[in-house]
C-alpha cells in the first residue's frame, strides 16, 4: 500500500445537526484531514441510495452519512429511515465486492464538534487501511452504475 494514498471521502451531513457539528468543529479550530467533502442535506433520510452509489462509482474511496441522534430528528423519524437504508446499501455494496466499511453512518449533534472531528479522522484511517476504491477498475464501476440504475426501473 502506498504511504502517500490520501482517500477522497464524501460526507452527507444533515442540515440541522451534523452540519452544525461540522461547523462547530471548524469554529473550534479542530484539526481534520483535508480529503473529505461535505454535502449538506436537509435530513439523513433524504439521502437517496443512488447518491451513495454514484459517489462511489465516481471514485470516492468512502462515504459518510451523518445525521441527528435517534429521537432528535427534526423530521421525526428520518434518521431511523436512514439507518434502514444504509443497512440495505451495505448489503448491496458487499454483493458487488465492496467492503461495507467504506460506508459509515453516525449521529452527530450540533454541539459535538469534537465528536465530528474524531469520526472524520477515524474514518479516513479506516479507508487508508482499506486502500483505494475498487472502482479504479472499470468492471467495478460498471457494476455500481448498474446497481444505481436498478432504482430507476
Amino acid at each position: 500500500m502506498a504511504d502517500n494514498f490520501e482517500p477522497l471521502i464524501v460526507t452527507f451531513c444533515c442540515n440541522w445537526c451534523s452540519y452544525a457539528g461540522a461547523d462547530n468543529a471548524g469554529v473550534g479550530r479542530r484539526q481534520m484531514p483535508p480529503n473529505f467533502r461535505i454535502i449538506r442535506t436537509m435530513c439523513s433520510a433524504r439521502i437517496d441510495p443512488e447518491f451513495i452509489l454514484r459517489a462511489l462509482s465516481k471514485g470516492a474511496d468512502g462515504v459518510m452519512v451523518l445525521g441527528c441522534h435517534p429521537a432528535d430528528c427534526h423530521y421525526i423519524g428520518g434518521n431511523y429511515r436512514a439507518r434502514r437504508r444504509i443497512a440495505l446499501i451495505r448489503l448491496v455494496l458487499e454483493q458487488y465486492g465492496f467492503d461495507p466499511k467504506r460506508l459509515l453512518l453516525q449521529w452527530v449533534s450540533a454541539s459535538e464538534g469534537e465528536k465530528f472531528q474524531k469520526i472524520v479522522v477515524e474514518f479516513v484511517d479506516v479507508i487508508k487501511a482499506l486502500g483505494p476504491s475498487p472502482v479504479r477498475s472499470q468492471k467495478q464501476k460498471d457494476m455500481l452504475n448498474n446497481a444505481a440504475a436498478i432504482k430507476e426501473e
